[in-house]
Parts: C-alpha cells; structure tokens; sequence
C-alpha cells in the first residue's frame, strides 16, 4: 500500500514521456518496452493489473492453428514464430504441451485432412515442438480414458504452448519489470480525459480508493484500455482506423478429470473449440465464444448449461458434473480489432491479431485487439511508434524481455541448494520450492531466499491448500501493490480459481495473509472481500 500512495505521489508530480492508460498485457508490455529502452513512462489502470481480459483467457500461448481453416497462413505463421520466441525467452513460464484432439463423426472435414493441417502447423512452426501424431479412436481412449469416443472417427496429438502459473501473473511481472526500469505505476488510478495543450498532454485522473483527483502530464498517450479503447478514444476526441467487437469466453474450473496432463480438444455443438485444459489438481473447461455489444459481462446460466453439456457429452465421467462441482469461474470479453471504425464485422471469422493505430500528430497511440502469444511484438512496435513521435529513447537496442541470464540463475539455484530449500517443501505441493519460486518471482526470488535464510518459518504454507508461503505473502506486500484481498488471491495467484470463496475464508491462515499484506487494515480487507463475495452471490 506504501509503495503505491509513493507512486500516486509522484504521478501527481512529475512530468512523462509516455502515458499509458491501461495494465493489461498490451499496456504492461509497452512499459516494459519503453521504460527499458530509456524512456519515462506512467502506466496506470482503473482496476487491478490484469483485472479484465488479460487475467480471464484459456492460459494458451498459441499458434493459432484455427487460422488455418480462413487461410491465414500469414498470420498463423507470424503467431507460430511468436510463440517459439516466447517459449524461448520464457522456458520457466510458458511451456510446450500436448493437445489431443478428438474429432466426432460427420465433422465438416475428414480426420485424415485435420492431421495434415495439424503437420503443416508443425512445419509453420519450424519443427520447434514434438511432431503431431494421428491417433485411431481406440488409441484416443487408451491414452486418456475419460474421454468419450462412441461417436469418434480419431483424431490426433500436436503441440503449442501453455502458461504453468496464470495468465494474469504472466502480465503482473511485466509490469514489474516495468517498475524495475523506473516506471511509475498504479492501479486503481483512473483517467477521466486528456487535453494537449502546447505539445504535453494533460491527463485528469483519480484514485478510486480515495477519490483523489489530480493531473498527470506526459509527452504521449498510450490508450492500452483492452476492451475500453474505443471508450477512452472517444472522451479524447480520437478518431481511429480500427475499433472492437466482443466475444464473450467463459470458463468453469472443477476438480481434475483427467489421466494425462495435456490438453484435450474438442469441437463442440455449435462448432466452435471446446477445451478441456489442466490446471494442476483441477480442470478448466470451455470456452464460450459469443457475440456481445457491452466490454463488461458476466456467466449466465446459458453459459454453464452450454459448457456443462458439451463436457459430458463428450467426455465418459462416472456420474455428470453439474454446477455444484463449479469450484470457479472465469469471464472476460475477447476485444477483436475490426478496421472501418463502425464495429461491423463477421465476427466469427475475425482473428486476435493485433492492430496499433497512431495519431503522431497528437502524439497518441491506440492498441487493439490483440493476445498473450503476440505481446513481445506489440512491445517492440510501440516503440518503434514511439521513437517516430520524436520521443527519444537512449537505449534503444536494449533487450526488454526474458528471464534473467542463466548466472542469476545458477546464483539463485546454488544458494537455494545451501539452503537445503526443496527439503522444506510443503507436504502435497506439486513441484519443488526452488523450480516454483524461480518461475513466479525470477532475479527477485533471491529476496525471497534472504527472508527465509533469516527466518526458516518463512517457508511455511500460510493457507491450506495454497502453495504460497509466509515469505512470498511479505514479499508481495511489499512490491506487488496488492490494494485488495482479490488482488493477491485472483490475479498475483491462482488461490482463487482452484478454491472455492467460503473455502478461502475459512481456510486457517487467512487472517495471518490480510495482516501481513495490510497491517491495520486487515480486517477491513477481508470483510471487503467478503461483501464483494455476497454481491457476486460467490458464498
């Protein structure tokens, strides 16, 4: 909380290159981007970090194999290369997995034609995944047994890419290594409206927990607002060449069904994909694609009847899984960009790519559209915008993204061994402290060690059936800006998804975790958390 009240402070205070309006992954790449290359940013977002779409996806990084069904070779070749890029310079986060498909009978293509779609993704991909496999139905059920293939005609097994923590973690320590750079950031900081006046943008904003009002100033603005471009541009008089329309995505998590840990694919009964993802000890199924006109959307019944069906139609469960085995819910809308500006479209065939529209004589840049697998792009092309602004930025051949070099992590790995660290593993985790801690938290895990070095009871696990311990909770206190309880719990974690609400409030350890993250304000905190659980009818 200190650490914010400091950056709303120096918001107030300074003068930037570069406003960025909006912390989802298009506005946390920019600034980690741009603060990285030497320029002076401010990114600030009306909610939490990630707090829309970019903490509400699949948890996929793919290559968007679908687009090959539009002939988008193109695109799906520019994905492809993206994500190997991503797989790359992530290997601790963003992992190969497999995907085994299922095709039904009287599908609009044959199972043979699917596969050689599947090889030629294969060969876009440049050879850097396991190479697909066809797959007979009898061979589908010997290698996953839930699944049900009375009406199957075979199917196959590719691969692409999977987030192992969250999406939203994944765009937090983007933001983070913004903040690492020199980035001046905030959330729940909103932006009401931007003036120009003599080249320097005056931007009114105010801080939702306080209702504090102040003006930021900046050279540029980046509306990275996710679904609420179009929103944004039009308080600020923008006229853009793109806008957004809205498919909305919703997934149900429930306890694990599956044998293997890979991803099983589907075609459900309106045509669409259909996933059935692992999430650890539980499942994630869906997703929803349907239209909708408002960025703001919650899971009606339609939803889980729609998912609910599919997945025990298609999958041989010992009794059908009903909303009682709903441990949570994921809802967002998927921003697709559109170009005529009127929002008209046949959406269905529309692709996530992004598009990036400038107005360099105003000094103004919107993002649209967009998905986990291309943020390293859009990163490197704002800047590229940026720099044509006349926005000098003085380092800027410097690398911006990765985990850090193999000697941080020999570093990291070598005191964690001294440590004797992966002894103090809890009981039932499912990985290692040392491969755990390295993936979420990177360089800054040496701190991590440091508190526990001093304190062995630091790695504890504080809440029961959340593999987070005492000395992450300090940590995050201290530099994750957690503001509320759902911060920590939905988005710098996964607590959320993988327990239910009333289990989390009553789970001992919780009172410990609001002391630790709030101090005095604990208690009211949690009872926040509570009230907003009753509303949303979550307990």
């Amino acid at each position: 909380m200190l650490l914010r009240q400091t950056n709303i402070k120096k918001l107030a205070e300074q003068q930037f290159d570069v406003l960025i309006v909006g912390a989802g992954i298009n506005g946390a790449v920019a600034a980690a981007a741009l603060t990285r290359k030497g320029a002076k940013v401010a990114l600030i977002d009306k909610g939490d970090f990630a707090g829309h779409t970019s903490s509400n996806s699949s948890n996929l990084a793919w290559g968007g194999i679908k687009y090959l069904e539009n002939h988008e070779y193109l695109l799906v070749n520019k994905l492809c290369k993206s994500r190997n890029h991503l797989m790359r310079s992530y290997p601790s986060t963003v992992k190969e997995i497999r995907f085994l498909t299922t095709l039904q009978k009287g599908f609009r293509f044959p199972a043979w034609f699917v596969f050689m779609g599947t090889l030629l993704y294969w060969v876009m991909g440049r050879f850097f995944t396991q190479k697909p496999s066809f797959l007979t139905a009898d061979k589908i059920k010997q290698t996953e047994p839930v699944i049900n293939v009375s009406n199957s005609q075979g199917g196959f097994e590719y691969s692409d890419a999977f987030l192992y923590d969250n999406d939203a973690r994944f765009v937090f320590n983007f933001v983070r290594s913004a903040m690492d750079n020199g980035a001046i950031v905030a959330n729940y900081l909103g932006a009401k409206q931007s003036k120009q006046i003599d080249g320097i943008w005056y931007t009114d904003a105010y801080d939702t927990q306080s209702e504090h009002q102040f003006t930021i100033k900046s050279k540029a603005i980046i509306n990275a607002c996710g679904p609420m471009v179009d929103l944004f541009n039009k308080e600020n008089h923008q006229q853009t060449e793109h806008s957004h329309l809205f498919s909305k995505g919703v997934h149900l998590i429930v306890n694990k069904l599956t044998k293997v840990d890979k991803v099983l694919a589907f075609f459900a009964s309106d045509g669409r994909l259909f996933f059935v993802i692992p999430m650890g000890q539980k499942t994630c199924i869906g997703t929803t694609d349907n239209q909708v006109k408002n960025p703001h959307t919650s899971v009606t019944d339609e939803d889980r009847k729609f998912i609910l069906d599919n997945v025990n139609a298609l999958l041989d469960l010992e009794r059908p899984l009903t909303e009682a085995d709903v441990i949570s819910e994921r809802c967002g809308v998927r921003p697709l960009a559109v170009k005529g500006g009127k929002g008209e479209a046949d959406w269905v065939q529309l692709s996530r790519k992004h598009a990036i529209d400038v107005n360099y004589a105003e000094s103004y840049m919107s993002i649209f559209g967009g998905k986990l697998t291309d943020c390293i792009n859009v990163g490197e092309e704002v800047c590229e915008y940026i720099e044509k602004m006349g926005i000098h930025l003085s380092d800027r051949d410097k690398i911006w993204y990765g985990e850090s070099p193999d000697a941080v992590k020999a570093e990291f790995e070598y005191r964690a061994k001294l440590l004797k660290l992966d002894d103090m593993t809890p009981e039932y985790s499912s990985e290692k402290l040392t491969t755990r801690l390295w993936r979420r938290y990177d360089i800054h895990a040496l701190q991590i060690l440091d508190e526990i070095q001093r304190d062995p009871s630091q790695a504890e696990q504080l809440m029961k059936n959340a593999e987070y311990l005492r000395a992450e909770l300090h940590y995050a206190a201290r530099r994750e800006m957690i503001t509320k309880l759902e911060d920590f719990l939905r988005r710098r974690s996964k607590i959320e998804m993988v327990l239910r609400k009333e289990e989390i409030i009553d789970t001992p350890g919780i009172v410990e975790a609001c002391e630790i993250l709030f101090g005095e304000n604990a208690y009211e905190k949690k009872q926040e958390y509570i009230e907003q659980a009753r509303k949303t009818q979550s307990i």
